[in-house]
């Protein structure tokens, strides 16, 4: 193994046994276990520590993810990321994204199962809806363009200046590259701000509102994402100014723009869906 290691006849990269695995597993379990005692209430061994195991699982994760990612950085510096190893790392990340879609897919099923289907669905939820319409009678809907839209060309114009740092990367410009991914950095804070006004203000509320958790699990779970993929620039921003990323190697960098633009699309759905199309007809908010 340490012979493979040092003197590699080949592209492929040889990963020294790693400990991330295991714990990333142990502390997803306690997160869900967690979780579900916490929602249920139901008691562990007698005691009510659903919220205390949920935390603790939770920050294992996020423990995990930052020595786990740190060793792959330490990975790359030390040569192992060959153009083989990148290109398989880009099929990973391509089919985590695909991962992603299909999770957004089933929030667009919900909605859309209701919105079409309004009857049965507002009859199954034993809501205290009348009329069978989308959205249901009496509920006050946000204006999609107004705050809705304002987000949209917040996300819209991150897109560029993302795509900005991403040319300035290729062609050697770190002044450039550094101000593009400031501004995406910025703009994702912007919109997530405006997003928490407006769950501040809404018209409508999460529970015993059918169209509140359409809405609410779509757009929130859009806005978690964002947070992350904020996260994911702030990183790489740090690492540039550390020095890190070249014009042929900078795979982090481009992950983050992948899933950046990922964010960015779904946006442009949820906009065109449930704004847009799912409110036509319906009162809208007067704020």
């Amino acid at each position: 193994m340490a012979d493979g290691h040092s003197k590699p006849n080949h592209d492929y990269h040889l990963v020294e046994p790693s400990p991330w695995p295991l714990i990333g597993a142990i502390a997803a379990f306690m997160t869900a276990v967690g979780a579900i005692s916490w929602m249920k209430a139901m008691p562990i061994f007698g005691m009510q520590v659903g919220p205390y195991l949920f935390g603790a699982g939770f920050l294992g994760i996020l423990y995990t993810m930052a020595a786990w990612w740190t060793d792959v950085i330490r990975e790359a510096h030390s040569g192992y990321h060959t153009r083989v190893v990148q290109m398989h790392h880009r099929y990973g990340m391509i089919l985590f994204i695909a991962s992603e879609i299909m999770f957004f897919v089933a929030w667009f099923w919900a909605f859309f199962d209701a919105s079409l289907f309004a009857n049965e669905a507002i009859q199954e939820a034993r809501v205290q809806y009348t009329g069978g319409v989308w959205p249901p009678k009496g509920t006050h809907v946000f204006d999609a363009w107004h705050l809705p839209l304002l987000n949209t060309l917040i996300l819209l114009t991150s897109g560029t200046t993302i795509t900005w740092a991403h040319h300035a990367l290729l062609h050697g410009d770190r002044e450039g590259l550094k101000k593009g991914l400031i501004l995406t950095i910025v703009l994702g804070m912007v919109f997530s701000g405006v997003q928490a006004y407006e769950y501040m203000v809404a018209p409508f509320a999460f529970k015993n509102s059918l169209y509140g958790a359409t809405f609410f699990m779509a757009t929130g779970f859009h806005g978690f994402h964002v947070l992350v993929g904020t996260i994911f620039l702030i990183v790489c921003l740090i690492r540039v100014y550390m020095g890190h990323f070249t014009p042929k190697q900078h795979l982090g960098f481009e992950f983050a723009a992948w899933y950046w633009h990922f964010v960015d699309v779904v946006w442009l759905f949820l906009f065109g869906a449930i704004y847009v199309w799912g409110n036509m007809g319906a009162l809208v908010a007067s704020h």
